[in-house]
């Protein structure tokens, strides 16, 4: 079974080399760069094994984009205080929404009228759009980007449904095919990203319920949440042209 990399960066720009990537399961470090290739060079290292090849980085590659602990151990949030960091990001609130359903979502009212058929009767005064008025008032932004299955799922609908109310009182909510997000490899989390500071990864149980957050604020992470930001915002399309365009 091949591995599951995640690209954590590189020092050269555009052109790909040397760079860092990590094993997700096991949580090895793959480098890749110019191979040292010297015989004079070679003979001076130790413990260098047969199949191994040596390769020669810059060391700010490693200081940038390789690990900062051996055991990572996650800063987890509750929910309220999770709720609270939309009242208190200074500039941005930005989200990938990757999932294909929430259990949330499924106990509303709202969604038993949209799976039954009926007009969705949305309330404008509920307090996460009370809150959005009140930041995008200020000029703050909030956004997101949902990830999309062919064929989309019934609770994929149902959000692409509730997309007009949200970008109504002040969100800009687009979407992406999920072919498209595999082809520009966006990872499978779903997360926050507030003041391209630190993201708030969130976590779900087996039956789809939020449980927690995680709150990252290692830049190397954070600068890969917004490279991620920056891909997905780059190639989706704003609600209401993507829902024109699916098949009847």
């Amino acid at each position: 079974m091949a591995r599951r990399l995640r690209f954590n960066g590189t020092g050269s720009g555009d052109n790909g080399c040397p760079a860092v990537h990590e094993d997700l399961d096991s949580g090895e470090i793959i480098l890749h760069g110019t191979p040292l290739t010297d015989p004079e060079d070679i003979s001076q290292l130790q413990h260098l094994g047969e199949g191994e090849v040596p390769i020669v980085v810059p060391r700010e590659l490693l200081v940038d984009f390789g690990p900062k602990e051996v055991t990572r151990v996650p800063r987890i949030i509750d929910l309220d205080a999770f709720s609270g960091l939309f009242e208190k990001f200074e500039h941005t609130a930005w989200r990938l929404e990757t999932r294909r359903r929430f259990a949330s979502d499924e106990a509303t009212n709202t969604y038993a009228q949209f799976v039954a058929g009926e007009p969705v009767q949305w309330d404008y005064d509920h307090p996460w759009c009370t809150n959005v008025r009140a930041q995008t008032e200020q000029g703050k932004r909030i956004e997101r980007v949902r990830i999309v299955d062919n064929p989309p799922t019934i609770g994929q609908l149902y959000l692409l449904n509730n997309a007009k109310r949200n970008c109504d009182v002040g969100e800009d909510i687009r979407n992406l095919w999920r072919a498209d997000a595999d082809r520009l490899r966006l990872p499978a989390e779903d997360f926050w990203l507030f003041d391209s500071k630190f993201a708030a990864l969130l976590n779900f149980d087996d039956d789809d319920n939020l449980i927690d957050v995680e709150l990252i604020t290692e830049p190397v992470a954070v600068n890969r949440y917004v490279q991620v930001r920056d891909a997905a915002w780059h190639y989706a399309v704003r609600y209401d042209k993507f829902a024109a365009e699916l098949p009847s």
